[in-house]
């Protein structure tokens, strides 16, 4: 019976910490800063095609990486087909980094790395890449990195993606990947020569040339001529390396835990010349400690002061137009509301009628604010951090003349615009009292 018990404790254990199904939010917050550290680490590499990858390169395959038999496919790559996979890399990397095809785009993309890491591993071949790759095998067999900010997301509608509950397998591999890392890096400063705990390699990398490693920081010259400093500053790095991720997995020590790495890796920063794995990938890795409940708690409080929408729900291409409006809203700040559902729009907001609803859109915000047509546009534009792009177009000098009769001029002739598959129904124009087509 005992050990039945035991079993039984290790299995809810082991579905606790890997099978539950939790929100995918912070995997697909994730899924950015692994985009970005790729194409930091990669992108340099091609606009030196002729002395990297191509026939002229000099190169260096990595044979304790991959099989000869590998390596010497990948050797006979013609010029033509080295430019087609960067084109091909550079498509994929463009479509995972927007969350297009989310779970094909990381496929296409990691086997491209592998590809340019056999061909040629002179300029990308570090430890840092070979880390990245390990995140990215866990990153391409996920199907859920575009629940949230991404294409996927828009193109299904679904606003409430970053909710949905999925395996916690991934994130919690992907927890344990930089446990091991901190930990790696520390047992490696104590074994094999160089040891940090009988020698002081911190002081000499303090004395090393200016062009090296260590960049040319404030107080560098101090250290430089304080070796006792600098063997304290080497041990506090081994304890928090050592100790960083117990914090971290510890729930009522991870705030110190999240803070201690925080400062950890701006040091880095500072006084390092640091690989893109350590600037993008890591910190971004450490909020994957963050429990995904509280980011999606933070998104229901920016909810619960949403904005609401009015539109006109018998129009098939404003219909379309709030399936966009949905998609674009990350964290759901609009509240979209058919118009025709309310038996009296007043009930929102004193001014509003029918026909005033039917007209032009309108825009009710938290604190009574109302805006319609392209007044809503504008506020919308600020709203929504998908739409910060259009908000400085949107208010370019005479866009508060030239806006509203743009706008007005098309909602009025909206029947030239019921060609398409949202409005095959024509319904805006068949249940219009007065004949006209304002939208």
């Amino acid at each position: 019976m005992t050990r039945f018990n035991a079993w039984q404790r290790l299995r809810d254990l082991w579905v606790r910490a890997f099978v539950v199904e939790r929100p995918s939010v912070g995997l697909s917050l994730f899924r950015i800063a692994v985009a970005v550290t790729v194409g930091c680490h990669m992108i340099p590499s091609f606009l030196q095609l002729p002395d990297n990858y191509l026939a002229t390169a000099f190169k260096e395959q990595n044979g304790s990486f991959f099989p000869i038999w590998a390596l010497q496919m990948v050797e006979r790559s013609p010029d033509w087909f080295v430019c087609a996979m960067v084109g091909l890399f550079l498509f994929a990397w463009m479509c995972f980094l927007v969350g297009f095809k989310t779970q094909l785009s990381a496929i296409v993309m990691t086997a491209g790395c592998y590809y340019f890491y056999a061909l040629n591993s002179l300029h990308i071949g570090t430890l840092s890449f070979d880390i990245l790759l390990v995140t990215l095998s866990l990153v391409w067999v996920s199907g859920y990195l575009g629940d949230w900010l991404s294409v996927d997301c828009l193109l299904r509608g679904d606003p409430e993606g970053y909710r949905r509950p999925r395996p916690f397998f991934i994130q919690r591999l992907l927890q344990l990947q930089i446990t091991w890392t901190y930990w790696y890096t520390a047992l490696s400063k104590i074994t094999g020569s160089g040891n940090w705990l009988v020698d002081n390699p911190y002081y000499y990398l303090m004395r090393y040339p200016a062009q090296g490693v260590v960049r040319m920081f404030p107080g560098r010259a101090w250290l430089a001529s304080s070796p006792e400093l600098c063997r304290a500053i080497a041990m506090g790095v081994l304890i928090g390396e050592f100790t960083m991720p117990l914090l971290l997995w510890i729930r009522k020590t991870r705030l110190i835990g999240l803070a201690l790495a925080c400062v950890f890796h701006l040091l880095l920063l500072v006084t390092l010349h640091v690989p893109t794995i350590f600037l993008f990938l890591f910190p971004a890795q450490l909020m994957l400690f963050i429990e995904p409940e509280r980011i999606v708690a933070w998104i229901d409080a920016r909810r619960a002061a949403a904005s609401t929408l009015l539109y006109d729900g018998r129009c098939g291409l404003c219909l379309d137009g709030m399936r966009l409006l949905r998609g674009l809203d990350l964290f759901s700040q609009i509240r979209l509301v058919d118009f025709h559902t309310l038996p009296d729009p007043a009930q929102l907001h004193p001014v509003l009628s029918a026909d005033r609803c039917r007209s032009r859109m309108q825009l009710i915000e938290s604190d009574g604010t109302l805006t319609e047509g392209f007044s809503s546009l504008r506020r919308l534009s600020l709203k929504l951090p998908t739409l910060w792009g259009l908000a400085p177009i949107l208010r370019l000098p005479g866009m508060g003349r030239l806006g509203p009769l743009i706008y007005d001029w098309i909602a009025q002739r909206r029947l030239l615009w019921h060609r398409g598959a949202a409005c095959r129904t024509n319904q805006c124009v068949a249940t219009m009292s007065d004949g006209s087509s304002k939208l």
